[in-house]
């Protein structure tokens, strides 16, 4: 990964996309172990206090060591995390990375994820110049009744 690109927050017109904290255990929890949210996901849960705050550990410790970004979603009236979104899985080049992204289902269908995401993209191509982001969806998600 580029040394040369510290971590950076990035802030939306409604979000401030934030540096992970130990405060942040109790929505990670949630994100990470609700049968909902993760119905389409695949990953290690973090159903105790303990876990989450592991979690919170590797993830600081992989954004130190350059292996990932990752941002704590809030909305600017709150520093309450709603969500995460990240930049890893970066290929030996530096020049593609995979998107990921959670949001806790009550902010879901209010365009959330749509201005993160336009954040950490312009971040991915202008600040660390990938050439491509990818994020995989599970093919069985259907669309929104109001998309489209």
């Amino acid at each position: 990964m580029n040394s040369n690109v510290n971590f950076q927050e990035l802030e939306t017109d409604r979000l401030h996309l934030r540096w992970l904290v130990d405060a942040d255990w109790p929505m990670i929890r949630y994100l990470r172990s609700d049968k909902e949210v993760n119905k389409f996901v695949k990953r290690k849960s973090a159903e105790t206090k303990e876990k989450a705050l592991a979690f919170i550990a590797m993830t600081i410790n992989d954004i130190n060591h350059g292996q990932l970004y990752q941002w704590c979603i809030s909305t600017k009236s709150s520093p309450t995390m709603i969500g995460n979104i990240c930049l890893w899985n970066f290929s030996q080049d530096y020049k593609t990375a995979e998107m990921g992204y959670d949001l806790s289902p009550e902010f879901q269908g209010q365009g959330i994820m749509n201005e993160a995401m336009k954040a950490v993209l312009c971040f991915g191509f202008n600040t660390l110049h990938l050439d491509k982001i990818e994020a995989f969806t599970n093919y069985q998600m259907k669309a929104p009744k109001d998309c489209c």
